[in-house]
């Protein structure tokens, strides 16, 4: 593995620099090894890379780590890409450089593929006292604050506090809250009971601004489905609607629903609530018009910024107004194919092309060993099939190994397909 201070000893070519290394960086990398010859940079302020659909299974210890957490040099090896472990502190796009551990390096063109991080929206208190769950390290922290807590029920008489021990409010009813819930809920209970306690008495409560939950999907059946399934769980899910959280305590949450304030004792709050754009994104000097309400950057359909051709953008921290898409998975890793062969075409002088985003279902995990999946939205598979199903469309995509992690992924199996739909 080169230092940054070798990126460009070996080529009198600047290199492509691809800051990010989640599904729409590595993706794009992954592409380029095959379409260009010319050196090629990623950049990632973490070892891994982490397969975020899964975590819910590390938690649950229904995967292992080394499965969703593969290293990138591992990955890359004898890619001919270069990975470099570090956090880019400001981009100048009108000089066309970057500023990495304390040093500014050139490029010739550059990817940004540098997700989202959490956004608490102001709430005091959220930021200090609820549980982030994106990073292995997130799922092993939730993990042992639970035990921890289930622990220390056993030894608590008072039924009052031990209730409060037992609750664990989610704050959040899109796909992540609900997921999180639901493994929780059939969780919880296979580690409380050995200890001697009583099932009956975890609570899980989900706390959702809106009046739905999964709204970010176009699927009725799906949501009825979830809504179903979240009662049927070990431990049933509580769903509180149109609850906006006010604030969070030690031990507590506050939120207001129908126009009443409302207090909840428990020990554990996951935030699972929003999405804000990166600080890096956010120094960009960008024309307000081309970005969005949220502060994402607003790329051209070859996903190229419009005010600088040389500087493409994928997955959380852009969006296509003219055909927005939704940040999952699926998205990026396309956007990422899309991008590498949209460099090629500017380096060849040729015409480049919309990016094309094909979204071929949803899967969703609706408890331990079960999930929802809805095909094409027509197929709704759920329970153990439906895990299964998920399970393998995601180690589908997995990039291990590396050598054929391109030629392998797709979005879903063609055999697995035909069986399902008796073709």
């Amino acid at each position: 593995m080169r230092s940054p201070a070798q990126i460009n000893e070996t080529n009198d070519t600047l290199p492509i620099v691809i800051l990010g290394g989640g599904f729409g960086g590595l993706f794009t990398a992954l592409h380029l090894r095959d379409l260009h010859s010319g050196p090629i940079i990623l950049i990632d302020q973490s070892w891994c890379f982490v397969f975020k659909p899964l975590l819910y299974e590390l938690l649950s210890s229904e995967v292992k780590l080394e499965l969703i957490c593969p290293r990138y040099d591992q990955l890359l090896h004898k890619s001919g890409i270069t990975f470099v472990l570090g956090t880019v502190a400001t981009i100048d796009l009108d000089q066309k450089q970057f500023k990495l551990n304390g040093l500014e390096y050139p490029y010739r063109y550059l990817i940004l593929a540098l997700g989202s991080t959490t956004s608490y929206f102001g709430i005091p208190g959220a930021k200090e006292h609820a549980l982030s769950f994106r990073t292995p390290y997130d799922a092993f922290a939730l993990g042992q604050h639970l035990r921890n807590r289930l622990q220390m029920a056993t030894q608590t008489k008072d039924s009052k506090e031990r209730r409060a021990m037992l609750t664990v409010a989610i704050v959040g009813g899109g796909a992540s809250g609900v997921e999180m819930a639901a493994t929780l809920a059939d969780l919880l209970p296979t580690w409380y009971i050995p200890l001697g306690g009583n099932p009956q008495e975890i609570r899980i409560v989900i706390l959702q601004r809106g009046s739905e939950i999964l709204k970010e999907s176009k699927s009725d059946r799906l949501r009825e489905t979830a809504q179903s399934e979240l009662q049927q769980r070990t431990a049933p899910v509580e769903v509180f609607l149109e609850s906006e959280v006010k604030a969070v305590y030690p031990g507590a949450i506050e939120f207001e629903r129908n126009g009443q304030s409302w207090r909840l004792a428990a020990a554990t709050v996951v935030w699972t609530a929003g999405n804000a754009t990166h600080p890096v994104i956010d120094s960009l000097a960008i024309a307000p018009e081309n970005r969005d309400k949220h502060n994402r950057l607003l790329v051209k359909p070859t996903l190229q910024l419009p005010e600088f051709p040389e500087v493409f953008a994928a997955g959380d921290c852009a969006i296509d107004p003219s055909n927005p898409q939704p940040a999952t998975a699926q998205v990026a890793y396309q956007q990422g194919a899309a991008i590498a062969h949209n460099l090629k075409a500017l380096i060849a002088g040729k015409s480049l092309t919309p990016a094309t985003v094909n979204l071929r279902g949803t899967l969703i995990k609706l408890g331990l060993h079960e999930s929802a999946v809805e095909i094409f939205d027509y197929y709704e598979i759920k329970g153990h099939l439906g895990q299964a199903i998920r399970l393998a469309t995601y180690l589908e995509l997995m990039p291990t190994p590396a050598r054929n992690f391109v030629n392998r992924t797709r979005w879903f199996n063609e055999d697995i397909l035909k069986q399902i739909a008796g073709v």
